[in-house]
């Protein structure tokens, strides 16, 4: 008998978000690939695409670690920061080895299969290029500010952001992938810097414009200073739809639970507040909005709870 198709998520984004989704999602009967981002220039992924001339490595690391089904102590590996000084002072082991296997293999993206098979990864994982590219932001003053760390600490409101080389080109794996989607989730993770460099790819974001899949957008829980400032749920769809002149987006998922006021008054020392679940702009925006309690805290850490999200985004396939 023919294997029956497990239907295809394809998600898109960076940073801890995009990861925290993967750890519950992966748990479904679904064939996932994740599509992460390559803007990143600071910390250690900064340092190897400087030093080394590839993409970094931070965020693939992130989703691989996620996707993996290892145990626990080579997931611990994967992710363990050399503290002690010197050159190797902030790397993560799985930067190191992404790179060493780079050099090795002399392909970032081969980089990444191979270490995948090493890991036992559930689903696929692809850089949106195979090359750096650098993210731009116009803020509304005219100013412009260049690399992705950066941004976040203009303190002014961002207008737009763009990549260079403006022609870049997305793995051909990518374009397939997305055509083949059942499902295409957006987010959660920062607007600017996480999400928007992946839609940015210019073959990839025409490929989810023209997709027949279902989009699912995974609006943010807190705002985050120097990206969403005063953001509601609106705004963050207003902004991808601005970047990609046109509406795109079919389900949003927001949270309708309560922030725990300690919580806010810890974060809005660094001027982040919950988002504002507006019913009224999203429908008028044409969206269906899934919502639900859909946060988690640990340590005064708010995070999308996994679980509850991958629950709402496996029924919308069903739907």
């Amino acid at each position: 008998m023919a294997k029956t198709r497990q239907p295809k998520i394809v998600v898109i984004g960076g940073g801890t978000g995009l990861s925290v989704l993967l750890r519950g999602l992966k748990k479904y009967p679904v064939d996932i690939t994740a599509i992460v981002t390559v803007a990143d220039d600071g910390g250690s992924s900064g340092r190897l695409r400087s030093e080394l001339k590839i993409p970094p490595p931070g965020d693939i690391r992130n989703v691989l670690v996620a996707l993996s089904d290892t145990e626990p102590l080579l997931e611990e590996l994967m992710q363990h920061r050399f503290e002690t000084g010197g050159d190797l002072s902030g790397h993560s082991l799985g930067n190191l080895m992404l790179s060493a296997m780079t050099n090795i293999t002399g392909d970032f993206f081969h980089a990444v299969r191979e270490l995948s098979k090493v890991l036992n990864v559930r689903g696929r994982v692809i850089p949106a290029a195979n090359r750096s590219i650098i993210l731009h932001a116009e803020l509304e003053d005219g100013t412009l500010v260049s690399g992705e760390s950066k941004i976040p600490f203009s303190g002014k409101k961002i207008k737009r952001v763009f990549l260079t080389p403006q022609k870049v080109e997305p793995l051909r794996d990518a374009l397939l992938e997305i055509r083949r989607a059942d499902l295409i989730v957006i987010g959660p993770g920062s607007l600017y810097t996480s999400i928007l460099p992946n839609l940015l790819v210019p073959k990839i974001g025409q490929a989810v414009k023209d997709s027949e899949a279902k989009k699912a957008y995974v609006c943010n829980v807190m705002t985050q200073a120097g990206e969403t400032l005063d953001y509601s749920a609106s705004d963050h769809v207003r902004a991808l739809y601005d970047h990609l002149d046109c509406p795109f987006i079919d389900y949003v998922l927001v949270n309708d639970e309560e922030v725990p006021e300690e919580i806010i008054k810890k974060y809005k020392e660094e001027l982040s507040r919950p988002v504002i679940y507006d019913v009224k702009e999203l429908k008028g925006l044409g969206l269906e909005i899934v919502h639900d309690r859909i946060l988690t805290h640990h340590n005064g850490v708010i995070r999308h709870d996994t679980t509850k999200v991958a629950k709402l985004l496996y029924s919308l396939l069903k739907q």
